[in-house]
Parts: structure tokens; C-alpha cells; sequence
């Protein structure tokens, strides 16, 4: 699939700097370009991968299109994110955020008026969420020319929350492998399985004034 392909290149452009990089001075360097204008447009656009956005889209995809689209973007993103939780509140609780390392980070630029965190960076939710979602609409799209500027799209909403210093690079990389593989894993169950034949996964929720297809 294009998605995984332009994921598969870009985890591995990422996996080789958080590899080769001291994590503060990959932070400092990789946050080295910015400005006004990314500022504004980075903290309004990091909400796209908030958990209501994945959440309201599954609800609208119950409506407008089937059951199985509907669990497509629902369980990707809800199992991912029940992941992530686990992951930073039981596994790696003792990773901070970027704020936690002003004092290391030198005259690193912080963009005003975002409320930063200090605990719980790894992996990144919001990434993982970016992913997953992306993941889901490139399945239920089913256009490959979209396949890969959806990855693309999910990166950007990944590299917004290092931009903003909400996580390291290390943690948006994981969340990408984790968003990642619960959408490819769904997708499988709900596309290629014995499962995926079921009826009922075809089902489309009947609404006054909608014709049935």
C-alpha cells in the first residue's frame, strides 16, 4: 500500500536521526527553522490530531457511509490510543517533554501561548492518532493517488507537536509506528480476514429521507 511505503521512508529518515543524534541537540537543531508564521499555523493545525477529530470522523463515516469504514477509523484510533496511554503512564512514565529541559535547551525558541506539558512524552499520542486516522481514510478513500499525501499529512501533524516542543522527534517516530501498525492491523481484520466478508460490516445506518443503497 502507497501509505505504509511514503511511512516506511519517512520512519526511516526519522529512526536514523533519533539513532545517530543526542536527543536535546537533535531537538535544538531540528527546531532551528521557525517563525511567525509556522508559529501560528502549527498551533492551530496540531488540533487535527486531537482525539475529538478521528472521533467525530468515525461517527459521520457511520452515517455516510457503512459499519465497516465506521470501525475502521474507529477502532485504528481508539485501540492506538489506548496503547499510548498504556505505554506512557505504565512503561515509560519517567520520560519528560521538551519544557522539562529549558535549562539544557539553551535559547531554543518556544512559540508563545501554548500551554506545555512536562511529563509523559513517549510515544506521542498526537502522532500516533495522525497515523492512525490518516491510515483509516486512505483505506476507506480507497484512491491510491491519496495514499501518500495522507502520510505526508499525518507527518506534518506529527512534526507539529516537536515544532511546538510538546515531544521529542523520538516520540513522534514512535507514534508513527504505533499509529501505524493498530490501523494496518484493523485493516487487515477488516478488509482482508475470513472476517471481512460478513454482511453486517456493509451495513449503513438509515436515517429519515435516506434512500437505502
Amino acid at each position: 500500500m502507497r501509505f505504509t511505503l511514503m511511512w516506511g521512508a519517512l520512519f526511516a529518515i526519522g529512526l536514523f536521526l533519533v539513532a545517530t543524534q543526542e536527543k536535546l541537540a537533535l531537538h535544538r537543531a531540528v527546531n532551528a527553522i521557525h517563525g511567525p508564521g509556522l508559529d501560528w499555523f502549527f498551533s492551530w493545525f496540531t488540533h487535527t490530531a486531537d482525539g475529538l477529530v478521528p472521533a467525530g470522523l468515525a461517527l459521520a463515516l457511520l452515517f455516510v457511509r457503512d459499519v465497516r469504514a465506521f470501525l475502521m477509523m474507529g477502532l485504528s484510533c481508539g485501540i492506538s490510543a489506548i496503547a499510548v496511554q498504556l505505554l506512557k503512564r505504565q512503561v515509560f512514565s519517567d520520560m519528560h517533554r521538551p519544557s522539562a529541559f529549558r535549562d539544557h535547551l539553551g535559547d531554543l525558541h518556544w512559540v508563545e501561548g501554548v500551554d506545555l506539558h512536562g511529563h509523559f512524552s513517549f510515544p506521542s499520542g498526537h502522532s500516533t492518532a495522525a497515523f492512525s486516522m490518516c491510515f483509516a481514510l486512505a483505506v476507506i478513500l480507497s484512491r491510491p493517488r491519496l495514499a501518500m499525501p495522507f502520510a505526508v499529512l499525518a507527518a506534518l501533524m506529527a512534526w507539529s507537536r516537536v515544532y511546538l516542543s510538546q515531544h521529542f522527534l523520538q516520540d513522534a517516530v514512535a507514534g508513527s509506528l504505533l499509529g501505524t501498525a493498530a490501523a494496518f492491523g484493523i485493516y487487515w481484520a477488516l478488509y482482508r480476514s475470513p472476517m471481512s466478508g460478513r454482511p453486517w460490516l456493509d451495513a449503513r445506518l438509515m436515517v429519515p429521507g435516506r434512500r437505502k443503497a
